[in-house]
């Protein structure tokens, strides 16, 4: 009745004609109009009836026609479903669809009407989708929110559509309404740690078809249990879809533990079902297993307890009894102890023996009780009943004795007598002591009581009076401090006197008195009299004050200067009307605090008044314009602060201790500033109160920032300014000794990581100080390290670096002397040099006519040793140079654009099947054979196809290559089914093992070649399984890897034909020769866009031309993979003289040089480019590009040389090699770039001298691995962290480390460097090797040949860090060996730990491994053509098919399910359909 109400209000308003309610449902207008003013009505009605929230308008729609009617003022898409439960409209979600303005009746679905799009006067929505059933979690918020749309899907646990839903047509598998739902209850919904076998039912209504209504819960071992700590645990009981595999319904269960309880009280009051035995002071669930019907407790007014007892009194050293009233008490059965009374005295316990009269009391037998110290007159004793050894009466009343002394802090007669009147003390005069009455000889004149006759105290004494002084008029507040002044207030009162005068008013007899105003001086007049004479009458005066001014909000400390200020007991100064807060004062000082000002800038006058008396002077104080900030510099510090900042601003000098803050987390921390004159103070940055253990490696900005300047209220929080906090420097230790030995002169390094602060700008500098022992070093910082000049010194000192608030030692430093050697040592020498020279002379004296000659050579060799000396010095000078290069260059150019990850087919392809770009198994078949779907299912046979791969492996002619392929199309074949894939790997490993141990091969050997199908399946499955883990964690240290060697090979010349670099890990790559060259910055057209400004790219003189070409294409190209760029051989380089003309550069022309048969590529260098030339890659072009120049380009050379860079530089070749120096054919001439090969016989025999110094250049190669140490330890520590990045360790990894510990178990293999080698060669040498060495497996990037070379000393780097076998190095050892030889024992630790760490991880279960091996399944289903890869499988059946059948024949799993039959038949269908 509602909707029709609405759609006829509708029409009426929107213009339509009565009964065209079928217009309305076509046409979108009317839908929407329909929608929007049912929303409308509602609300108006709403309003009429008091429901609405006045003053806020209703969506109501304006209409003026049909077509034009929107929904106004909001822009909001209201969800209402018109078919509610309810009979009526129900609003079920607001979504917000455009900016501003009313939303058009002009709305579409899309194609798969999925979504909708809508429309305002100035904007298209993104894509509304009809409904958002993902983003409830639960079957209630699901069902509850009224969407129509969404349902709850049962088995998949999740809110969805229902056709999303598997077979939800099926009852109970989708609920749409609330009572549908699955609630699970059980019956028991808890049982005892001690049940080791229960039966739980649970019920459902909606269950029926789903699963069972009862099971249990066991535990293999009825002698073990649960552990609960405290006395329950609280666990969820879920019920699991063994179809889906997900958990569907869950509630929650209890073990509780009744045992836990050791009291009575604490055992029945719990909420369980737990049990009191009395007689065993036991807790349990089962009261069958105590010993006496009477001794099970269930209620807590049946439990052994105390009842409340009146404080229980002893005093100390008097033996006395303690009666306790109880309830309950058990009556020790034969064989237990009685009674006993446990007083825990200062930490001793006390056990009292005590007697039970009944079970309603008991008694701590007669016993004296005593503690330490005179300093406490009360000690509370905690006091506990136990029998039979340590069975406790529960103490509810918690009941405690309290033990005293009389004579303790009771020194006086008057304190004696003020004791608690329950303590029964007093005053023994004959001892002069507190104590209690039969300790005092028995003269009653002796014994003074509060109760008693004579209850007050003689000889009273007056120990001080403050203050001595005071004003002429009066009102002074005197404190009177003495012994046995009186214990009540009526004792002196009225009875106080100053000289004969009566005091005006006493306030307090024993403390503070008023003097009223007196003139005569103080005498006294009997009584008690005062220690010291006090002297009423002084005159106070004022002289000055300092500071004269202040803020107008105060906090100003002001010190008034005087005499007889300390006078009186109250002291009020006031500035003008403002109060100024007392802090202090002498004889000559008042200090207060100013507060703020109500009447603003201004002077007032300053007043003081002690007691009643006025001070009359003429002082005035001003009140001035509060400081401010101008302006702060820098505006940033590191975490623990105390770095200089400069502030700038007003007013500044009004303040005497100015601060500066910061706060973060709550805490705030500050530091002192120093003001300089009115608009400028220095100040040290306050620490960031951040743990320091817990500190980030990202920028904090604190909570709040500001200044506590006085009372100014406005600085403490400084809005304008963004004061960022870096992180901390942090150094590192000099190596795990701490001592670093140096010779004199030999700069100290001290390596750390934010040693510069990232700031903005990039002038942050941070003032270091660095101690050799006591000696300040002149220091030079970079991001990474501090180079100290170290002063001169030697022998051993301590190095300390200082910055900010930090302090740190490295370690120390010993600088040895010069001379090593000792005295005897050098006299030594000295002999043997001086008979050298000795026997030299005399040997060319003898041979001096007949070796003339030979002097003259001698001569010659001795020039060519200094000249070699020269050269060695200036190599080694620059390697160390290199050394010492700052990496911020490097780590800045990288680009984090993003990393061009190679999508999943792609990937597993080129790992699969390398080198093969268009495989088989990528194409559809024109035609499926039936044979081929029988042949599928043989495949699918775990006995047939394991035999078919054990008979392919025994044929002699089943080469290695085919081991591989027939593995790969296994594996390609069976991804839709991993968990099948992976039961036939396990069996095959198995088998391979065992066949290794047969054949008394080294268990070592196992895995480290590919020489089955089985370990080539191996690799093939960790390449399935560990591509989410590439792309998410190890992808991105591997692909930094790979950028960092690129750009540092590209920092220096590489030869494009030997493929040699001058930088280089790689000693066959290394140029071994001085190249000149300069770095270039050209300015590149942008060829997609000519008219964007132009790219700066770096570039060296010595470059080719097409290196050039792919640098350009690197800079412009740099967010673009590889193979969607344009390739080098397709661009020509066209440079842009300033003059206007434009030339065509190219590796070979008509004005390459040719010496001696040898032809030089051309370089920018030949073709004189000067720096900041603009350059631009245009197409390649038929004929000459500009004919006004002179030049014309070899187009036949030229071609040919880049066919032989295409080669070189191929991205697919699995093993990028050197490339050849192949003659020209037509000319017979030999290209060369930057070195010529010397194997042509170019190089001088007996050249010693060259070969030499090429040597040198092997320095070189610790340069480049200094650079690139922080990528390969990043990409090693990611490879062996079982939680790195964010990432957890693949399953598949601890799965099959299992499974190898597993195999050596059963083979009793407990040599832990076996099992080592066996995972090293199953994980990282079967996967993470071959993506180290080809990272175009996966990244879509162009590897070249140099780059390969790195990547391969990273990779052998590798593989000796997981080997278990110590490698002994001498100067023979190859290079790679020797660069790396000092990190590989750190690397091997990582390794042993990262297996360790695996191990001690939980084992994963079959059924989890299956549910991760099919959720892979199901994400990569249909990445290959599985018939296309049975086709290649079945060429081997063909080729092999007699053996195959034989084998088959012999097997007799195979023979039951007849499988040479099924197999025979495959063959003859495919022949026949061939």
């Amino acid at each position: 009745a509602v909707c029709v109400c609405l759609l006829e209000e509708f029409l009426s308003r929107c213009g339509l004609a009565a009964g065209s309610e079928s217009q309305c449902a076509v046409e979108m207008t009317a839908l929407w109009c329909y929608r929007a003013l049912s929303q409308c009505l509602i609300c108006q009605w709403g309003l009429r009836h008091g429901e609405g929230v006045r003053g806020q308008p209703c969506p109501c729609l304006s209409c003026a026609g049909r077509h034009s009617c929107s929904l106004s003022p909001f822009v909001l898409a209201l969800q209402i479903r018109v078919d509610g439960p309810t009979n009526s409209a129900l609003e079920y979600e607001i979504v917000q669809v455009v900016d501003t303005g009313p939303i058009l009746r002009d709305m579409a679905f899309s194609m798969d009407h999925e979504h909708l799009y809508i429309m305002s006067e100035k904007q298209v929505s993104l894509p509304v989708p009809v409904e958002s059933c993902g983003q409830y979690k639960t079957c209630s918020t699901c069902l509850g929110s009224g969407d129509p749309h969404c349902g709850w899907c049962v088995l998949h646990n999740t809110c969805t559509r229902k056709e999303r839903c598997e077979r939800s047509s099926e009852p109970r598998r989708f609920a749409s309404e609330m009572k549908q739902c699955v609630r699970l209850t059980v019956h028991p919904n808890n049982i005892s740690v001690s049940q080791y076998n229960v039966l739980v039912s649970r019920s459902d209504p909606h269950l029926h078809s789903v699963s069972s209504f009862q099971g249990s819960l066991k535990r293999s071992h009825p002698h073990c249990q649960y552990y609960v700590p405290g006395d329950h645990h609280i666990v969820q009981l879920q019920l699991k879809s063994k179809e889906t595999g997900m958990t569907f319904a869950s509630t929650s269960f209890v073990f509780y533990n009744c045992s836990v309880h050791n009291s009575c009280l604490s055992c029945v009051e719990s909420p369980y079902r737990c049990h009191w035995c009395k007689y065993r002071h036991v807790c349990t669930h089962d009261p069958r297993s105590c010993s006496f019907q009477e001794g099970r407790v269930k209620l807590p007014e049946d439990c052994p307890q105390l009842l409340q007892a009146d404080k229980i009194l002893v005093p100390v050293e008097v033996i006395k009894p303690i009666t306790l009233k109880a309830k309950n008490l058990p009556q020790p059965q034969s064989g237990q102890r009685g009674y006993e009374c446990i007083l825990t005295i200062q930490g001793n316990e006390q056990r009292v023996p005590a007697l039970r009269f009944n079970s309603s009391s008991v008694q701590c037998q007669n016993t004296s009780y005593s503690y330490e110290g005179m300093e406490i007159n009360s000690l509370p004793v905690e006091l506990t009943v136990v029998w039979n050894g340590n069975f406790n009466i529960d103490n509810p009343a918690q009941n405690k004795v309290h033990l005293y002394k009389c004579g303790a802090m009771r020194d006086s007669c008057g304190l004696c007598l003020k004791a608690d009147p329950d303590f029964e003390c007093g005053w023994c005069e004959g001892q002069n002591q507190c104590t209690l009455k039969h300790h005092c000889p028995t003269q009653e004149n002796q014994w003074l009581e509060l109760s008693g006759t004579k209850g007050k105290c003689t000889n009273p004494r007056i120990t001080d009076i403050i203050p001595v002084t005071g004003p002429r008029e009066g009102g002074t507040k005197v404190t009177i401090r003495g012994e046995n002044l009186g214990l009540e207030f009526r004792d002196i009162a009225s009875h106080v006197k100053v000289a004969g005068v009566e005091f005006g008013h006493v306030l307090d007899c024993e403390t503070m008195c008023s003097v009223t105003p007196l003139l005569p001086p103080l005498s006294s007049a009997g009584g008690v009299r005062a220690p010291r004479k006090p002297e009423i009458e002084c005159t106070l005066t004022l002289s000055d004050l300092k500071p004269k001014r202040g803020p107008v909000s105060g906090g100003t400390q002001v010190t008034i200067t005087g005499t007889n200020l300390n006078a009186g007991s109250n002291v009020v100064v006031t500035f003008g009307r403002q109060p100024c807060l007392f802090y202090r004062r002498s004889t000559k000082h008042i200090v207060c605090n100013t507060t703020a000002s109500d009447d603003g800038f201004d002077k007032v006058k300053v007043s003081v008044r002690v007691d009643k008396a006025k001070i009359h002077q003429e002082l005035q104080f001003e009140y001035m314009e509060d400081p401010t900030i101008l302006r702060i510099e820098p505006e940033w510090s590191i975490i623990s602060g105390n770095t200089p900042i400069a502030v700038w601003g007003t007013h500044l000098d009004l303040i005497q201790n100015p601060q500066i803050r910061a706060k973060h987390g709550g805490k705030e921390h500050v530091n002192i500033c120093e003001v300089q004159n009115a608009t400028e103070m220095t100040c040290q940055a306050p620490a960031l109160p951040v743990d320091p253990n817990h500190q980030s490696e990202l920028t904090e900005r604190p909570e709040e920032f500001g200044f506590i300047l006085d009372n100014v209220q406005s600085l403490l929080i400084l809005n304008k300014t963004n004061f960022t906090y870096y992180p901390n420097p942090v150094f590192e230790a000099f190596n795990p000794s701490g001592i670093l030995e140096l010779k004199p002169g030999t700069p100290i390094i001290l390596k750390g990581k934010n040693l510069i602060p990232p700031v903005t700008g990039g002038n942050a500098k941070l003032n270091y100080t660095v101690l050799i022992g006591e000696k300040p070093c002149v220091v030079t910082v970079s991001d990474v390290q501090l180079l100290c000049e170290s002063p001169n010194l030697i022998g051993r000192h301590k190095v300390m670096a200082r910055v900010g608030g930090l302090e740190f030692s490295p370690g120390m430093v010993y600088i040895s002397p010069d001379s090593p050697l000792s005295l005897p040592a050098i006299v030594s020498i000295a002999v043997a040099g001086g008979l050298l020279i000795i026997f030299i002379v005399a040997v060319l004296i003898a041979y001096k006519r007949k070796s003339r000659e030979s002097d003259l050579t001698l001569k010659r060799l001795q020039m060519q040793m200094d000249n070699l000396e020269s050269r060695v010095a200036l190599e080694c000078k620059e390697a160390f140079a290199e050394l010492q290069t700052d990496i911020h260059e490097l780590t800045s150019d990288l680009d984090g654009a993003g990393i061009p990850f190679l999508d999943y087919r792609t990937y597993t392809m080129r790992v699969l099947f390398p080198g093969i770009e268009d495989h088989p198994v990528l194409r559809d078949l024109e035609r499926v054979e039936k044979g081929l779907k029988l042949f599928a299912q043989l495949i699918n046979n775990k006995v047939f196809l394991l035999s078919f791969i054990r008979t392919l492996e025994s044929q002699r002619s089943f080469s290695m290559r085919d081991r591989g392929n027939v593995a790969s199309l296994i594996m390609t074949v069976l991804q839709s089914k991993l968990e099948y894939a992976t039961d036939v790997l396990k069996q095959l490993l198995a088998d391979l093992i065992d066949k290794n141990l047969e054949s008394k091969n080294h268990p070592k050997l196992l895995l480290r070649r590919t020489e089955s199908v089985a370990e080539k399946m191996l690799t093939n499955w960790f390449t399935f399984l560990l591509y989410k883990f590439l792309k998410e964690c190890a992808g991105e240290p591997l692909f930094s890897l790979f950028c960092a060697i690129k750009q540092q090979m590209e920092k220096g010349p590489i030869d494009s034909i030997t493929g040699e670099a001058r930088y280089s890990l790689s000693e066959d790559k290394l140029i071994r020769q001085q190249i000149d060259y300069k770095t270039l910055v050209l300015s590149c057209v942008n060829p997609d866009n000519v008219n964007s400004p132009e790219i700066p790219v770096k570039i060296l003189n010595c470059d080719t031309i097409t290196q050039v070409k792919e640098k350009i294409l690197d800079a412009i190209f740099k967010n673009v993979p590889c193979s969607h760029r344009p390739k080098a051989a397709d661009m020509d380089l066209e440079w842009r003289q300033v003059s206007g003309a434009r030339m065509i550069l190219q590796d070979e022309d008509i004005t390459t040089k040719i010496e001696n048969d040898w032809k030089r590529l051309n370089t920018l260098a030949h073709y004189q480019v000067p720096d900041g030339s603009v350059v631009a890659l245009v197409s390649k072009q038929v004929t000459a590009y500009n004919a006004v120049n002179n030049s014309t380009v070899s187009r036949t050379s030229a071609s040919k040389y880049e066919n032989m860079i295409r080669y070189t530089g191929s991205p697919d070749s699995l093993r990028s090699r050197t490339p050849m120096i192949t003659p020209d054919l037509e000319s017979g001439v030999k290209m060369w770039h930057l070195v010529k090969n010397h194997e042509h016989g170019d190089q001088k025999e007996g050249d010693r001298g060259s070969k030499m110094v090429s040597e040198i250049y092997l320095t070189r190669l610790l340069a480049t691995k200094g650079t690139l140490q922080k990528f390969v330890d990043d990409l090693f520590e990611t490879i062996f962290s079982t939680a790195h990045r964010g990432s957890a360790l693949p399953l598949a990894i601890k799965y099959m480390f299992d499974f190898l510990d597993e195999q050596a178990d059963k083979h009793n293999i407990h040599d832990p460097h076996v099992r080592h080698t066996w995972k090293s060669n199953c994980l990282p040498l079967r996967f993470w090797v071959n993506m180290i060495k080809n990272p175009q497996f996966v990244f879509d990037i162009h590897k070249n040949s140099i780059t390969d070379a790195c990547l391969s000393v990273v990779a052998q780097t590798f593989m000796d860090s997981c080997s278990t076998s110590e490698h002994r190095l001498g100067k023979d050892s190859p290079s790679n060996k020797l660069l790396y030889a000092k990190d590989i024992p750190s690397y091997k630790n990582w390794v042993e730990r990262y297996y360790s760490d695996i191990g001690k991880m939980p084992a994963i279960s079959d059924q989890d491994m299956n549910a991760y091996l099919a959720e892979q399944s199901r994400m990569h289903m249909n990445e290959f053509n599985t018939m296309s890869a049975l086709s290649e499988i079945y060429s081997y059946v063909g080729k092999y098919s007699e053996e195959i059948l034989g084998a088959l024949d012999q097997d007799d799993q195979a023979g039951k399910q007849k499988l040479a039959y099924k197999l025979e038949q495959v063959i003859t269908l495919m022949s026949i359909d061939s």
